[in-house]
């Protein structure tokens, strides 16, 4: 039993016998998030048997997002996703995740951002020199392309064979969206046929084997080539032993884990982030107008890059509003080993807690007319909401690693495309929000006019 000091936490309406809130929660889950705080700062949900706590509150959100070693990462898309995609960085639990953060912070250093810069410039740009004058883009599917060819030079250093990369695409949308699939079903709708789960384990396996042919063959040449990987394999010494920066560094299996979740994560979401961008700076001229000429004053011309980003103020509060609008990392899952407090409630072990970015960043009481497109709220001379009230990339010791890196990419490419293109929407309805493991814009088409005739 799940109770708060004044009595049991609330349920949501709508559920029914065996399914629970299933429905309501499949026919729009956004929606139905969003009608959640008004039962209260913590509402039961149930999927099926299994009951879920919301917290839909800022301040038991920030308890709820500080204490990792209570609220661990779990519920079963980890457990989905563990099986398929090892305990890497992103699907491990609190015991795993000091060292494994670690080992992966260098490859996050300064020394090293200065290469990734000039990689995500460079292909933002090429991306943005190919469309033509009338274009009707399919959004989401172009920054997937500039988001992947980014990574996979920022991981591998030389490009990988063209049907590598598109398999390997194939096969972690095979693992994340069928994880995800499962777990938002009852557990007994899961193992009907038509779910996936051997497609899923036969892309995980494609994908482990592929993966340790690279690292094998970079194990054995022994070289930093300044990119992601080899910041996760073990130096050499003059001898050509292996060294490690910190005891007992990653093992072979363990990089292959890390390589799987940097592909989940460093993709769709960024390119989810971008794609949402696009779509707003589309719906507002004025700002599309003050883009394009913070966009012109700044390069004057020349291809964006890191030097730029600070000068490219108004362009960086673009991509910060359109996060807190459209936040690609919609939910955030966790489960409580041992019995816990939270706030006024008391929680028994084995309870999955989760929290939503996209619920918390659209509180009327947080941000002043909360779903109205405006970058001028993140001007630092006007007043800023609370640190935990911002979270596209969660927040405490679990915030993504790679958040200044999907930042970064984020500004240089709106930057790159804004330089030479003006954006308006297509033919069509305008994009559904489509809640899955991120949250993607489906549908949205732009009309891309150049700038440089």
């Amino acid at each position: 039993m799940i109770t708060a000091r004044s009595g049991p936490i609330p349920l949501a309406p709508g559920g029914v016998p065996l399914l629970g809130h299933t429905l309501p929660l499949l026919r729009g889950t956004l929606d139905f998030l969003s009608r959640l705080p008004a039962y209260g700062g913590v509402v039961g949900v149930r999927v099926g048997p299994l009951r879920t706590i919301v917290v839909c509150d800022p301040e038991l959100t920030r308890e709820f997002l500080r204490d990792d070693h209570i609220f661990d990462k779990g519920g079963r898309f980890f457990e989905l996703a563990r099986e398929l995609a090892g305990h890497n960085l992103a699907t491990c639990a609190h015991d795993r995740h000091r060292r494994q953060r670690r080992l992966i912070q260098p490859a996050f250093s300064r020394d090293r951002f200065d290469g990734y810069g000039q990689i995500m410039a460079a292909r933002s740009s090429s991306a943005a020199s190919a469309w033509h004058d009338g274009q009707i883009l399919d959004v989401l599917p172009e920054m997937q392309k500039i988001t992947l060819s980014t990574l996979v030079e920022t991981m591998f250093c030389d490009e990988l064979p063209g049907h590598v990369v598109s398999q390997a695409v194939e096969d972690l949308s095979a693992i994340f969206g069928g994880s995800y699939l499962r777990a938002s079903v009852p557990p007994w709708l899961a193992w009907v046929p038509g779910f996936g789960k051997r497609r899923m384990v036969e892309a995980a396996a494609r994908l482990r084997k592929n993966l340790a042919v690279i690292i094998a063959e970079r194990r054995a040449d022994g070289t930093d080539h300044g990119d992601l990987l080899s910041a996760l394999l073990p130096g050499r010494a003059p001898d050509g032993r292996e060294v490690c920066t910190f005891e007992n560094g990653f093992t072979g299996s363990e990089v292959s884990d890390q390589v799987m979740a940097f592909f989940g994560a460093g993709t769709d979401t960024t390119a989810a982030a971008l794609a949402w961008t696009l779509h707003l700076v589309a719906c507002h001229s004025e700002v599309q107008q003050r883009v394009q000429a913070e966009v012109d004053a700044v390069l004057a011309g020349l291809p964006p890059s890191l030097d730029d980003l600070p000068a490219l103020r108004f362009t960086g509060w673009v991509v910060t509003e359109a996060m807190r609008l459209f936040p690609p990392a919609w939910i955030l899952t966790r489960v409580i080993p041992a019995d816990a407090d939270l706030g006024p409630y008391r929680l028994p072990a084995g309870s999955t807690v989760v929290c939503s970015p996209y619920l918390i960043h659209r509180r009327a009481d947080l941000y002043p007319a909360p779903e109205q497109f405006d970058p001028d709220r993140w001007d630092a001379s006007k007043p800023q909401p609370p640190r935990y009230a911002y979270i596209p990339f969660g927040a405490g010791a679990r915030k993504c690693i790679g958040d200044q890196f999907a930042y970064k990419e984020a500004v240089l490419a709106l930057a790159a495309i804004s330089s030479r293109w003006h954006l308006s929407h297509g033919p069509g309805r305008g994009p559904k929000a489509y809640a899955g493991v991120t949250l993607r814009p489906q549908g949205l088409r732009l009309r891309m006019t150049s700038r440089t005739k």
